[in-house]
């Protein structure tokens, strides 16, 4: 016997998540705070950049620092003890101190900011601001300590020691000869050769991070891109949502033709004349030379539709002619509400004048 096999595709059966996410879904995670974004880059740019602006701007901080210490030793020192004295004292150290630190505290903030936006753009949610008690579960919270993605964060934790380590031990070991002769040197040249030798220290540290940081972040939006994927069946729930389900959409659809086909029928007794197939087609005519410009199209239909519309008709007492070419143009040329084409003018004109011809007999 033949045998015969249908191809079915699984994955409209499964729930397994294949598929990219949605531009909506994509909208609700991001609403929720759900973006791919990596904590290093914002802390590896912080820091290269506080390094570059030390490296450019450390010798004015340095002479700010001296001239502090300075004033301190020589004038605060032989200042009477008096509280208004010690709190003029203070207020000027704070003072000094503050706008030496500013631009850090500056360069911090707005290189933070920069950084998050780059990775995921603007953004201002509260929603991972919101309290939830499932975070606070400790069971939850023991099973996140055995998840991939906490033995990941162990391993970056453990490589970026590890680099720092081996940076900082080929350094010292490159400097091993300077260093031993530091003690040779006076207290300011050991002072100047340790700044000098931390502030190389920290640029490449900052730069090996930035790479990290780099890579760091693309590995969250591969995890993130993996973790917003939808099943086959999740898209179509979502579109159905979107869309309205179909069942539902037709049943409206079907509900707003009726009540079309009503309204049209009501239009019926005011024409001036039914023009038909006789049975396929049916379009009913009016004109009124005072309100319209050429005659109007009130109804039309095929079929079943238009044995309605020839229906009502003699039940008005409508004029119903047969005119088959006529109706079949009037049909697919025109639509309901809308004047005749100007071509038809002159058959129109001709079934109008007969029918009025009619009228005018009867009476």
């Amino acid at each position: 016997m033949p045998s015969f096999r249908l191809r079915l595709d699984l994955q409209l059966f499964s729930q397994e998540k294949t598929e990219p996410a949605t531009p909506k879904k994509r909208q609700e995670a991001r609403k929720k705070g759900q973006v791919a974004k990596s904590m290093e880059v914002p802390s590896a740019a912080i820091l290269l950049a506080t390094l570059a602006y030390l490296f450019l701007f450390g010798g004015h901080m340095k002479e700010r620092f001296e001239k502090l210490f300075t004033i301190s030793f020589r004038e605060y020192m032989f200042w009477e003890a008096t509280v208004p004295n010690i709190l003029g004292i203070f207020r000027q150290l704070a003072l000094e101190g503050l706008l030496l630190l500013m631009p850090i505290f500056l360069i911090a903030l707005v290189v933070g900011i920069a950084a998050n936006i780059f990775q995921f753009g603007w953004m201002f949610t509260t929603e991972p601001l919101m309290l939830k008690f499932s975070k606070l579960n400790p069971v939850t919270g023991a099973k996140n300590l055995f998840r991939l993605q906490s033995l990941v964060q162990f391993l970056k934790s453990l490589i970026k020691l590890s680099i720092i380590g081996l940076i900082a031990g080929v350094m010292l070991w490159d400097h091993r000869t300077d260093l031993v002769g530091l003690a040779k040197l006076p207290l300011e040249g050991i002072f100047h050769y340790a700044a000098q030798m931390s502030m190389e220290l920290g640029l490449y540290i900052a730069v090996a991070l930035m790479i990290l940081a780099v890579l760091d972040f693309y590995y969250q939006k591969y995890e993130f891109e993996k973790s917003i994927k939808m099943s086959k069946q999740d898209i179509k729930d979502e579109h159905k949502k979107t869309e309205g389900d179909p069942l539902i959409k037709g049943k409206i659809r079907e509900k707003q033709r009726r009540m079309a086909i009503m309204r049209m029928m009501q239009d019926v007794p005011k024409a001036d004349v039914v023009i038909t197939n006789p049975t396929h087609f049916a379009v009913a005519i009016a004109y009124d030379a005072s309100s319209m410009d050429a005659p109007k199209v009130l109804a039309k239909g095929v079929d079943y539709i238009a044995l309605r519309i020839r229906g009502v008709a003699a039940e008005h007492g409508v004029t119903i002619m047969e005119n088959k070419p006529l109706a079949r143009a009037l049909y697919q040329q025109t639509e309901i509400g809308q004047t005749i084409p100007p071509e038809l003018f002159q058959a129109v004109a001709e079934v109008l004048a007969y029918v009025y011809k009619l009228k005018n007999k009867a009476q």
